[in-house]
Formats: structure tokens, sequence, C-alpha cells
């Protein structure tokens, strides 16, 4: 339960991954230290944020000096640590399991989310009482036809292969009760999606409409590999629904068999092949190949998840001062 029943402001943790914040850091703390102070959400209830977890995920920039300096002039920014590049779930789960607050929100580096949408999401939550809420975008993200034509289209397979149907709806900008944060970065272990792991957990689930805004002065990080990558993992990391499909395709491959068979012996029948069957016989086996190649290896990306969860490797590990480059130290 919240502490407005008790009267005291709802405290809010943000959890901010930096990849390449050497920029962009500033001004987003720049826009959040006003909401370090006393507001009230549309329904009344009091909340601030208390704290600003600023999570080092050893980027290519010197966004540690950054964090440091940060660190320095805002009494409410505590730095967190990484050894290495571990990628964003991780170092969002690393700022989870450091949180103290109420509620957490986990907020990007580049300036495209506003910390002012923070209290809308925690009043559709307190209002509704939602376990979590998401950011929903109501205008196109700022990036080229082609990267938003392909996110739609694997979010449409997720959403057909995964069976959740809120699936298109993840968003990195999230609200999220503190306990069950907290919780989930403590199980939520190497190779899971961070949003499958808290569908697992949860019941209640809310929407809140934002306007994306423009990213700060880079590209995006997000190159098409590793958003390929990042697809791969969310279908891995969803449960045995795509093997099921990769079933259910044998099965339908069994059946053309069937089909193809029936016509080739009718035209057999009737005098209508005049040409071993050559073509036909290649085209049979070069689809069966696939279909079976195809689910080996689907098999074989669930094994090697198996495996580097069984083996125990850790999502992450925190430090108790930056890692720098070669370059930095010198």
């Amino acid at each position: 339960m919240s502490s407005s029943s008790s009267g005291s402001p709802v405290t809010i943790s943000v959890v901010v991954p930096v990849y390449r914040g050497e920029k962009s850091l500033r001004l987003l703390l720049a826009e959040l230290e006003p909401f370090t102070q006393l507001r009230s959400t549309p329904i009344g209830v009091g909340y601030l944020v208390s704290e600003v977890l600023l999570v080092h995920d050893c980027g290519p920039d010197r966004s540690d000096y950054t964090i440091e300096e940060l660190a320095k002039t805002y009494s409410f920014v505590r730095p967190i640590w990484l050894t290495r590049n571990y990628g964003q779930h991780a170092a969002t789960l690393a700022g989870m399991a450091k949180s103290q607050g109420e509620w957490v929100v986990t907020l990007d580096e580049d300036m495209q989310q506003n910390p002012a949408d923070i209290a809308a999401m925690l009043n559709m939550a307190l209002l509704h009482k939602y376990q979590v809420v998401y950011a929903q975008p109501s205008n196109k993200p700022p990036h080229g036809a082609l990267r938003n034509g392909a996110s739609t289209l694997a979010k449409s397979i997720s959403n057909v292969l995964i069976g959740e149907g809120a699936t298109g709806q993840f968003n990195s900008f999230r609200l999220v009760q503190g306990e069950i944060a907290r919780s989930l970065s403590s199980y939520c272990g190497n190779g899971v999606y961070l949003d499958v792991a808290l569908r697992w957990i949860v019941s209640r689930v809310g929407y809140s409409p934002v306007q994306l805004r423009n990213e700060f002065d880079r590209p995006s990080g997000y190159t098409f590999r590793k958003l390929f990558a990042h697809f791969s993992f969310l279908m891995m990391t969803a449960g045995a629904r795509p093997l099921r499909f990769i079933s259910m395709l044998g099965i339908s491959s069994m059946l053309l068999a069937v089909l193809i068979a029936i016509v080739v012996l009718i035209a057999k029948l009737t005098g209508q092949v005049r040409v071993e069957g050559w073509t036909s016989l290649i085209i049979v086996i070069t689809f069966f190949s696939g279909s079976i190649l195809t689910a080996l290896g689907v098999i074989a990306e669930y094994l090697a998840l198996t495996m580097s969860i069984a083996m125990g490797k850790p999502l992450y590990c925190i430090a108790s001062t930056p890692t720098r480059s070669a370059e930095q130290s010198s």
C-alpha cells in the first residue's frame, strides 16, 4: 500500500540505465530535480522522486565521469557501477534491486521520455490499483519508416507467438510497484526478458498515453542487428509457445506432403507425368529440409538458453568504483 494512506508522500525511485549518456544526463537530471520536491497527482496524492539511480552500463563514452559529477551535484543521485556492459535489461534490474522507493520508474537516458508524465502514470496506478503502468506513446517513434515498420511487424509476431495481447505495448518507460520491482530483480536471472518476467507475477497492468520527444543529439544506439537480437531474446524467453508453433508447422508440412503425394499420384495414373519428377522432388526435399533445420535451430536456441541459466551465469555484477576503458584511464 502507498504511504499516501498515512498522509506522507509516495516515494518514487527513478532507474536510468546509462550507456551513452555523457551529454544527455545533465539535461535529464535538470528535468528530474523539480520532482524531488513534494507534488500532487490529479487525484490529490502527494508524491516525490526520492532517488535517481544511474546505472553505468560501461558504454563507449565518458558517462562514468558525468555520473560522478552529477552525484556530487545532486544529493538524490545514486550511482551504480556495473563491471562491464550487460545490456539495458540487466542494468534496469540492477537499479531495481538497489531501489528503495514505494514505486520504481524506469527511464531511458536519451530524453525521448518526459519525466513530467510520471505524475499521470502514478495517478493511473493509484486510481485503478494497477501494479504496473506502461507508457503508451500516442505518436510514432522519431525513427525512419523502415525501422518503425520492422518494429510493428516484430510486435505483431510476438503477440501471435507469445499469446500475450499486450506484448506490443511493452515500453522501457514503466512504473512498477517497488516491492514487485525488487522481487523481480531477485529472481529474474540471465536469459529472461524483463517484461515477460513481469507478466509472470502481475495481473493488473495499465497503459498511460504519453508523447515521445526526439532523441538527444545522437542516433539511437539500437542498430537493426541489436534490435533483431532483442526480438530473438524476447521470443526465446517467452515460453514454449514458439516451439509449439514449430510443431504445428511440422504437422502442416506433413499434411502438405500428403496433398502433394495425392496430386502426383493422380497425375501419374492419368498419364500427365511424362518426365521423371526431378523438379517436384527437389522442391519437396528443399521444403522439408528447411522445416527440419528451422525446428532444430529453435530447439538449439532453447537448449543454449537452458544451459546458460543452469550454469548460473550472472545477469550483472556491481562494483564499488567505475569500470573505465583503457582510453579513459590514460
